[in-house]
């Protein structure tokens, strides 16, 4: 079984005591690893399913990979078919290394749209190295519902009042999408990592609704005004980052901390269409409630992306859902709000509701909040969400959930989220 822990190590002054102290740090180990025994997966469920005489797996055979359909409907995408998969490991033997995990994804939908991802978040043997990246090819729909936090108004200037978008009508951005993305930590004390990497967002044949119309849509005023093209762009950049992590779990944590915050500098010299400067900060807490059901969660998380100087493409603005993850901001579309200052503030109370934790609870707020372009500040508007769901475990090795949530917002936003694992 995986497990996590921090060893203290002593001086060692003789060969005895050495071997004392290894046998005690094994011992330590073997009792810190996760009980999982009295808990029952999807793995045991098709086991007592197709296999009703088989006794139950022993811990090390079960899997660290949970595949499961991809499928969703709406408006936008029309119906949706495809597969997810994420997998968990513990690389090495040393008991303080964090799990390493990946995910990928692949889908179509009627409306001719095509995505498919690979990210991975690798620990190496005792945490020396953490590599953090993904992949992204698709052919999308991006629906689009202004600048702002849903607080612009029809007084100003007519190219104003497009962005800010107080009907709050819905515009469909149409474009092929490629992003690589790649991040190498390095471990300088305990917990804490130093980090660099780069990233490069593409998006060709850029396409709204409204072209015909001199492209009086809210993208294409942001974009006219601030340089960019109206077909295309590339946001290429350096990140720069420090990370500090204390999580028990990387896919579902029941105690620790992590914070993530960095810079990212968009440059022409290597394809960017602006040079940009950006501030990025990722704080998340988790508090378990009960030793003997540490399960019981409650779980903080604020995220922020701040410009600093330079101009963001329109679709790279951080916003709802802009977070690596796309998770934040649940009750309401991708980018629904978006600025060049934002930030989202999210808690959730996570519960078993069956003895044998096969199906737990939740239930989360979060309220974003951004700048707009018509005098609106940072922390000045506030749009909450809501909402909970329940949460199936798939693979009690890795902590691994089937999350399905249901979400409302404001401005007559609601929607159904399938995800594997929790939201952060």
């Amino acid at each position: 079984m995986i497990s996590f822990c921090t060893l203290a190590h002593a001086q060692v002054v003789a060969p005895a005591d050495s071997l004392k102290a290894d046998s005690l740090r094994i011992l330590k180990h073997k009792q810190a690893i996760e009980n999982t025994s009295y808990q029952y997966d999807v793995g045991d469920l098709a086991r007592n399913l197709f296999h009703p005489g088989k006794g139950p797996d022993s811990l090390h055979k079960s899997s660290g990979i949970t595949v499961v359909p991809n499928v969703a409907a709406n408006p936008t995408i029309g119906a949706q078919l495809g597969i997810k998969a994420v997998a968990g490991r513990k690389l090495g033997d040393d008991p303080r290394t964090l799990m390493s995990v990946a995910a990928t994804s692949a889908s179509i939908t009627t409306k001719g749209i095509i995505y498919f991802y690979v990210n991975h978040n690798v620990f190496t043997p005792g945490n020396k190295w953490n590599l953090q990246g993904n992949i992204v090819a698709a052919k999308t729909v991006s629906p689009d519902h202004g600048f702002g936090i849903g607080a612009g108004s029809n007084s100003g200037a007519p190219g104003d009042v497009v962005l800010a978008n107080p009907t709050h009508k819905g515009y469909a951005i149409h474009s092929l999408y490629f992003n690589l993305r790649e991040k190498v930590y390095k471990q300088v004390q305990d917990n804490l990592f130093l980090g660099a990497g780069m990233s490069f967002e593409v998006r060709r044949n850029i396409q709204t609704g409204d072209v015909a119309a001199n492209n009086i849509t809210p993208s294409g005023i942001y974009n006219t005004r601030f340089g960019f093209p109206q077909d295309h762009y590339s946001a290429n950049g350096f990140l720069f980052n420090v990370q500090y992590t204390t999580r028990d779990n990387q896919n579902r944590a029941y105690k620790g901390i992590y914070f993530d915050a960095g810079i990212r500098a968009n440059q022409t010299w290597i394809g960017s269409t602006k040079n940009a400067l950006q501030f990025t900060t990722d704080l998340r807490k988790y508090i378990s409630l009960s030793a003997s059901s540490p399960e019981t969660v409650l779980a903080f998380w604020n995220w922020g992306n701040y410009l600093i100087s330079g101009a963001i493409p329109y679709l790279e603005l951080p916003g709802t859902a802009r977070d690596g993850q796309f998770k934040s901001g649940r009750g309401y579309t991708a980018q629904y709000f978006k600025g060049t200052q934002f930030n989202d503030t999210e808690a959730e109370f996570r519960f078993p509701i069956l003895a044998n934790k096969f199906i737990s609870g939740v239930v989360f707020g979060s309220l974003q909040t951004a700048n707009d372009l018509q005098g609106t500040k940072l922390f000045q508007t506030f749009q909450p969400g809501y909402g909970g769901g329940l949460r199936v475990l798939f693979n009690k090795a890795t902590r691994t959930n089937l999350a399905l949530d249901y979400a409302f917002g404001k401005f007559g936003n609601r929607g159904f989220f399938l995800n594997l694992n929790e939201a952060f």
